[in-house]
């Protein structure tokens, strides 16, 4: 393949996502929806994210781990606590890192 194919294909597929993506927010923005689809959709963001976070933790590299042996699982549960307790996500994400690297030293 030459050069030129390869960039079209490249600036055709990001100008493809931009739009894709783009469109129905533009769309969205302009409409007044229902206070119970607004309510409805404030929870994607959250659900989203905590099943990226359930994967990663519970399923590192895609395999299972025992709880005992999962060193991913066992830094969520001081760095849960850190957050609950302060609110900090600097602080949280400190005690989360420094966890598992100490759960990594500790299980192998």
């Amino acid at each position: 393949m030459s050069a030129t194919v390869i960039w079209t294909a490249i600036v055709g597929m990001a100008l493809t996502n931009f739009v894709l993506r783009l469109l129905p927010i533009a769309v969205l923005s302009r409409l007044r929806m229902p206070p119970l689809v607004e309510r409805w959709l404030s929870f994607v963001p959250v659900c989203v994210m905590g099943a990226i976070f359930a994967q990663e933790v519970l399923r590192p590299g895609g395999r299972l781990l025992a709880p005992w042996a999962n060193p991913y699982l066992i830094a969520a549960i001081p760095t849960a606590f850190t957050y609950r307790v302060t609110k900090s996500l600097f602080g949280s994400t400190v005690v989360g890192v420094v966890s598992f690297l100490a759960m990594r030293y500790l299980l192998g």
